[in-house]
C-alpha cells in the first residue's frame, strides 16, 4: 500500500505489541510505523492501526487466558487469507482462537476468529465451487 490509506480500521488493545504481532502473523501484514501508543500495519487490502488503550482505562481491563470473546461490539471486520486451515494454525500459535463453524457466501468460505484480547473478526478464503 503506497501513500495514505483510503480506508482502515482501529483496534484498541491492552497489550498493543501482542495484538499487533498477532495480526502481522495471521494476516501477513507489515509494520509501517510504531510509537509508544500506536502500531500501523498494512497489507494490500487493509490498513490496521493497533492503538494502546490509555493506562487509566487499561488498569480496569483484565484479559483472561484464554481470552473472553467480545461479542458486544457493533463492528466486525473480515480479511481474506489463502487458506483457512493454514491461517488457523497461525491464529492458535499467536494466542487467538478459530471457531469451528464455517459457512459459504458468494465465492468464499468464512469462519470467525478471536485475537488474543477477545476481539472477534472473520477470516475468508476464496471458494471457486
Amino acid at each position: 500500500m503506497s501513500g495514505p490509506a483510503r480506508a482502515g480500521m482501529f483496534v484498541y488493545a491492552k497489550d498493543m505489541e501482542r495484538v499487533a504481532a498477532f495480526y502481522e502473523r495471521v494476516l501477513g501484514m507489515r509494520r509501517l510505523q510504531a510509537r509508544d501508543d500506536l502500531v500501523v500495519l498494512a497489507s494490500p487490502d487493509l490498513q490496521l492501526l493497533v492503538h494502546a488503550i490509555p493506562s487509566e482505562f487499561a488498569a480496569d481491563i483484565a484479559i483472561q487466558t484464554p481470552p473472553v470473546r467480545r461479542h458486544d461490539t457493533a463492528y466486525k471486520f473480515f480479511a481474506t487469507v489463502p487458506r483457512l486451515d493454514i491461517a488457523g494454525e497461525a491464529v492458535a500459535a499467536a494466542g487467538g482462537e478459530m471457531f469451528d463453524e464455517r459457512w459459504h457466501g458468494p465465492g468464499f468460505v468464512a469462519c470467525n476468529v478471536m485475537d488474543p484480547e477477545g476481539n472477534v473478526f472473520q477470516l475468508r478464503e476464496f471458494d471457486a465451487g
